[in-house]
């Protein structure tokens, strides 16, 4: 199993699925920070002052990490920030859960109109979605270990 995980084919496959996500998820925000920033303000977790600098910075992060993945370059790297990102993620929701807050995730764009319960239905979803990528960095993280100075 350990051989199948560290086959090149398959964490290929992890950095292009995840690269690619993440890129998905970033051109939406890019093309309308104020609807990112909306989205940001809603899990209320944030200064009003941060979200026009989160609704910038964030979607670029998530375009580099993921272009840099889908090309092969400082794997590690971005691996680790969506990570961070994924994790970060992760807990927003995981909190608003818990305080029965419902939030659109603001990940890949507006969203048609739900009700409360929809929304915290979808939101479990999310983590369980949010935790899915986690697996694959963990894998990228694992693959690529142990091959400094290759681009990783």
């Amino acid at each position: 199993m350990r051989a199948w995980l560290r086959h090149p084919s398959v964490t290929l496959a992890a950095r292009l699925i995840l690269g690619l996500v993440f890129i998905a998820a970033a051109l939406p925000k890019l093309a309308d920070p104020p609807a990112f920033a909306k989205a940001i303000w809603g899990y209320a977790l944030f200064p009003g002052w941060s979200l026009s600098p989160l609704a910038l910075v964030l979607p670029w992060l998530e375009m580099f990490c993921g272009l840099a993945l889908c090309l092969g370059i400082w794997t590690r790297a971005a691996a680790l920030w969506l990570g961070a990102l994924l994790l970060s993620f992760c807990l927003a929701l995981g909190f608003n859960l818990a305080r029965r807050h419902p939030v659109d995730c603001g990940c890949f764009g507006g969203a048609a109109p739900k009700t409360e319960t929809e929304r915290l239905a979808d939101m479990r979803w999310l983590i369980l979605r949010d935790a899915a990528l986690l697996l694959l960095v963990a894998h990228l993280l694992t693959a690529t270990r142990n091959r400094k100075g290759m681009g990783n």
